[in-house]
């Protein structure tokens, strides 16, 4: 893949500025990078609070050619990317919630945000990733929920240094997910970085019914397996699943 970078000094939201130029044409591989954004937004319509040179702001267009069924791997496969960029740079053990944040020791240091759009030349997902820098414009209720690059290893992070990898895992990944069973191996990677596969007790808050139980596996598209107390198994395509603490 070949990688084209927009930088800007401030945006609304990066996401939306690749969607505006995949409409125009943009190639597979243009990135939109943003010091600032004044409004971000993360799943849900959730905003991503984005000050200055606090997080990575980044957003790729992706034309991708795999079976319309699995486009939901690519949000799992760039949790991927991200785990092992952070394992990699810093030494860091990030896991996967399922299913597009990564938390260090249990707090927020990521999120991911995978949208969609038709354009001229067929369709266009936006891969937009937000990574906390550090934690200096935290607000008082995310200091117990989220982390920082800085606040973990106690040192100021590169962001150039950590965008030219980004981009490099997400080459390597995303080629493995284009190949011959590539969404079966993206799976399979998920699973080795994720506790949320198996095993975990969750409450999954969906639009109509909260679930209870514990995970038991990822469906062929992602979609995350929940056993009940009863034994029925519940797929959840969409919705906010969080680990149920022992009290």
């Amino acid at each position: 893949m070949n990688f084209t970078i927009l930088r800007f000094d401030e945006l609304a939201s990066t996401n939306t500025e690749a969607l505006n130029q995949a409409k125009q044409g943009a190639d597979e591989g243009l990135c939109v990078v943003a010091r600032r954004q004044t409004a971000g937004r993360g799943r849900h319509g959730r905003a991503w609070i984005s000050p200055k040179d606090a997080g990575l702001y980044f957003s790729l267009v992706l034309r991708p050619r795999i079976e319309n069924r699995f486009l939901p791997l690519i949000t799992l496969m760039t949790a991927v990317v991200v785990s092992d960029l952070l394992a990699e740079l810093y030494i860091l053990k990030p896991d996967i919630k399922w299913a597009n944040d990564i938390h260090i020791d249990g707090k927020k240091i990521s999120g991911i945000l995978a949208e969609m759009t038709e354009t001229g030349k067929g369709l266009a997902v936006i891969v937009g990733i937000g990574i906390n820098l550090n934690s200096l414009n935290f607000a008082p209720e995310l200091k117990e929920i989220a982390t920082s690059i800085e606040q973990e290893i106690h040192q100021t992070p590169a962001a150039e240094i950590l965008l030219r990898n980004l981009t490099r895992l997400f080459a390597e990944f995303y080629q493995i997910l284009n190949s011959e069973n590539g969404a079966e191996k993206i799976r399979l990677e998920w699973a080795q970085r994720s506790s949320y596969f198996s095993g975990k007790s969750v409450k999954a808050v969906l639009e109509n019914e909260t679930i209870t139980g514990t995970t038991c596996g990822i469906e062929e598209n992602g979609a995350l397996l929940i056993q009940t107390a009863s034994g029925e198994i519940k797929i959840i395509h969409a919705g906010d699943v969080e680990r149920l603490r022992k009290i």
